[in-house]
């Protein structure tokens, strides 16, 4: 691994342990936090408003309901033999009877909801099965029944209390309104009670066979959810003999990566915020979770074969083409009310298909480049800093001399013919504020974040070494990156001193206009929008910086529908800048540019990324908006303003 062959200084070596293993040394309280956050509370459920309050009712309304059959079991000392349970007596009784009534009331309201979801509104994403009828119609039968019993009891002895118990005292009286007796009443309780019990117990004993089997595999899955920055990935699995282990077979996958295909709910959340899939791409990450189940559902049922040995995994259940069409922008994990990383799983079994040869003709020469000359685009590290040539005064070498500010420059922004000119306005910007900068010039690489992600892991080690070799030369402060993938990956996987500080240049430039340091003479008065790139913000939470650079300016910034957090993909991460696209319905750029000419008097779509530009610009010309629509990067208003 790559911690080997780095230095081991004492004060970089927890750092380092972030590219072997996590970090276990969690806090008990995040733990207990997530959970109570995350299993009892949902708040992840709600980013979906009707499926969020449609869950919530079923959920909390069982809670409420099991908590009180518990209680019901212990008052006939099932739990705690020849010992009568006081609780609840008197008030607390009343307040119980009242609580259960809402709780069972809360469940039909639920249920109710997902029925009419599934057979009315029919999502698409939702792909209805037995199981899914089965325990809506077994949830409904159980609050119905239990109403009935409660009814029938009211009726046979008219409590006085009976008002606090509202909808036992609605079905007494319809009961009644029926032509039933309390003579009646009294003599079928028994069988109510055990139907209601039945209905339970089976609800119970089905719980492994369908899909409410997430009930008892979604804590576990949230309590075990790595504790990582979502934009970090684990290296190469190594066994107890020190042996890299590929995932080509059900057998090669992690325990979490089982218990997560255990715990998939089928709702269909991350196949909605997929670009790939929005694309027409074979890829739906749903059912990459759906095709591990089915593996371990079919293992279970006969494991292994009588040679001992098991399908792959790939090409029998899960395609190539599906593999790489991820873009890795990590929409289905934030989506995803269960927590399950998709894009970990599928970065394992890229992994596979590289060691395996099986990669796109493109990719393949991207890759090589990458091992051969450092940059994508297989040009001589003499390039490098080409653009540069016309900067004066000469940008400091950081090699040679102390900077306040090493600039991480990037193989779009340094190679791009395209992107020259924005590289060397923010040279220029950055030289008219005084800042103190330097640059690596030929000691920088490709940081390797897409080569990783693309599942080229020794490639991506090499290239950490080779930056790192570079970076522990150079004497700087701070380091600041134009590039969000680079900027995510030396944040969260190089083997860096912990306080160093990194900055996207939208967060250097919002605090020096903090700090009085960044004024602006002119005020743009430009309606804009702002695309959030999947490597700033979903992974590193960078959202306010850009906005606030943006309105300093003086732009009247509009927000597209999907922004922040759920932002849609370019289409470029993961390494698909480097592939061929494949039959496709509509590139994810091009939807992302429709969407935002839908909003009405935008001029400019701002980005803060050199593949968005890159993305951006072409979009613009295949929807033929380009009259109509310019896409500028974060630099180019802050050189206007100046």
């Amino acid at each position: 691994m790559i911690t080997d062959t780095l230095p081991t200084d004492p004060k970089d070596q927890k750092v380092n342990s972030l590219l072997s293993s996590e970090d276990k040394r969690i806090p008990v309280f995040i733990k207990i936090r997530d959970f109570l956050v995350h299993a009892i509370v949902q708040i992840r459920v709600f980013r979906n408003i009707y499926p969020g309050i449609m869950h919530a009712l079923i959920f909390w309304g069982m809670l409420i309901q099991i908590i009180g059959t518990v209680i019901n079991l212990m008052q006939m000392e099932l739990f705690i033999p020849f010992v009568e349970l006081t609780f609840p007596r008197d008030r607390a009784y009343l307040i119980y009877e009242f609580v259960m009534d809402l709780g069972g009331t809360a469940i039909l309201l639920g249920v109710l909801m997902a029925l009419f979801r599934r057979i009315v509104i029919r999502p698409k994403k939702l792909d209805s099965q037995w199981d899914d009828y089965f325990v809506l119609f077994l949830l409904l039968l159980i609050p119905l029944a239990g109403f009935t019993l409660e009814g029938s009891r009211l009726l046979a002895s008219t409590p006085a209390w009976a008002q606090w118990s509202p909808i036992g005292s609605f079905t007494a009286r319809l009961l009644s309104t029926l032509g039933m007796s309390p003579e009646t009443a009294m003599a079928l309780h028994p069988y109510l009670y055990w139907l209601h019990i039945a209905l339970g117990l089976t609800f119970v004993a089905t719980i492994a066979f369908t899909k409410s089997f997430h009930i008892i595999t979604a804590p576990f899955n949230i309590l075990t959810k790595p504790m990582r920055p979502l934009g970090q990935l684990n290296p190469v699995p190594i066994t107890s003999d020190g042996e890299q282990i590929y995932i080509k077979t059900l057998y090669d996958l992690s325990g979490k990566q089982l218990l997560e295909s255990d715990t998939c709910t089928r709702c269909g959340r991350c196949q909605d915020v997929c670009p790939s899939f929005a694309a027409g791409t074979p890829l739906n990450p749903k059912e990459v979770i759906l095709n591990l189940r089915n593996a371990l559902f079919q293992d279970r049922l006969s494991p292994r074969s009588g040679n001992g040995k098991t399908p792959p995994l790939i090409e029998e259940l899960i395609k190539d083409e599906a593999l790489w069409a991820c873009t890795t922008c990590g929409a289905c994990i934030r989506e995803c009310p269960v927590f399950i990383s998709h894009v970990d799983t599928i970065v394992d079994l890229r992994r596979f298909l590289v060691l395996e040869g099986r990669v796109d003709t493109e990719l393949q020469d991207a890759l090589t480049n990458l091992g051969r000359y450092g940059n994508s685009f297989g040009k001589s590290d003499r390039m490098r800093t080409r653009w540069s040539s016309e900067i004066y005064p000469e940008i400091k070498d950081a090699l040679k001399e102390p900077v306040e500010y090493l600039w991480y420059v990037g193989d779009y922004a340094s190679y791009s013919p395209s992107l020259t000119k924005i590289t060397q306005i923010t040279a220029q910007v950055f030289q008219n504020i005084g800042l103190d900068f330097g640059i690596l010039y030929r000691g920088e690489n490709h940081s390797g974040n897409d080569a990783r992600r693309a599942g080229e892991e020794g490639l991506f080690e090499m290239l950490v070494e080779k930056n790192m070799r570079a970076l522990q030369r150079s004497d700087y402060q701070t380091i600041v990156t134009t590039d969000p993938h680079t900027y995510n990956t030396l944040k969260n996987e190089y083997p860096l001193p912990e306080n160093l500080t990194i900055l996207h240049y939208s967060e250097l430039l919002s605090q020096l206009i903090k700090d009085g340091r960044l004024r602006f003479s002119r005020r743009l008065d430009y309606k804009v929008t702002y695309h959030d790139p999947c490597y700033l913000g979903r992974y590193n939470g960078v959202y306010d910086a850009p906005r606030s650079v943006i309105k300093a300016t003086g732009c009247d910034l509009v927000e597209m529908p999907r922004n922040r957090d759920k932002a849609f993909c370019c289409g470029a991460g993961g390494g698909r800048i480097w592939m061929e696209e494949g039959q496709i319905e509509e590139r994810p750029s091009e939807s992302r540019i429709r969407e935002a000419m839908e909003l009405e008097g935008i001029q400019h779509f701002i980005v803060s990324c050199p593949k968005d530009i890159t993305m951006y610009q072409d979009a613009v010309k295949i929807t033929g908006h380009e009259a109509d629509l310019t896409v500028k990067d974060l630099i180019e208003l802050v050189v206007e303003a100046l």
